[in-house]
């Protein structure tokens, strides 16, 4: 199956694509909502909450926003680098964990995996009033500290 195709059958096959599938894919993350499906002998992720769909969403258009600066992107609507793109994820949630476990922006060393995606994000919610209410200064911080593994040659 080319590419195109692919993507025409998971969009067709998966309406609700789960927002952090990378993050969720590198083992960095967890979530209760996630279902898994197979096309064409690729597997890709959905998740089984409309709303906690639109709200992850929300929060990685957020993080996205207030790391435009800190990944250096030259155009910030434009797609990432998938380096980019795990350092948004991963290092975004990672920021977040900190933030409803009360502790230290990022420091050295990662966090162990998350347990759960939906549930920090409706914690976070909460404690900060909203998503936009979150002090995004310190999850940048998580986003820009996140390790990426380089190739090997």
């Amino acid at each position: 199956m080319d590419e195109s195709a692919f993507h025409r059958a998971r969009g067709a096959a998966n309406p609700q694509p789960c927002v952090f599938e990378k993050a969720l894919f590198a083992r960095c993350c967890a979530c209760s909502l996630v279902e898994r499906q197979s096309i064409a002998e690729r597997e890709v992720l959905a998740c089984a909450s409309p709303p906690a769909q639109a709200q992850c969403a929300a929060l990685r258009a957020l993080l996205r926003q207030k790391s435009v600066f800190a990944l250096k992107l030259a155009q910030p609507d434009g797609p990432l680098p998938h380096a980019n793109e795990m350092k948004l994820q991963c290092g975004g949630l990672q920021g977040l964990q900190r933030l409803a476990q009360g502790q230290a922006a990022a420091g050295p060393g990662v966090l162990p995996a998350l347990a759960d995606v939906h549930e920090l994000v409706r914690v976070c919610s909460e404690k900060f009033g909203g998503l936009a209410n979150l002090p995004y200064s310190e999850v940048v911080q998580s986003v820009v500290a996140f390790p990426i593994r380089r190739r090997r040659s």
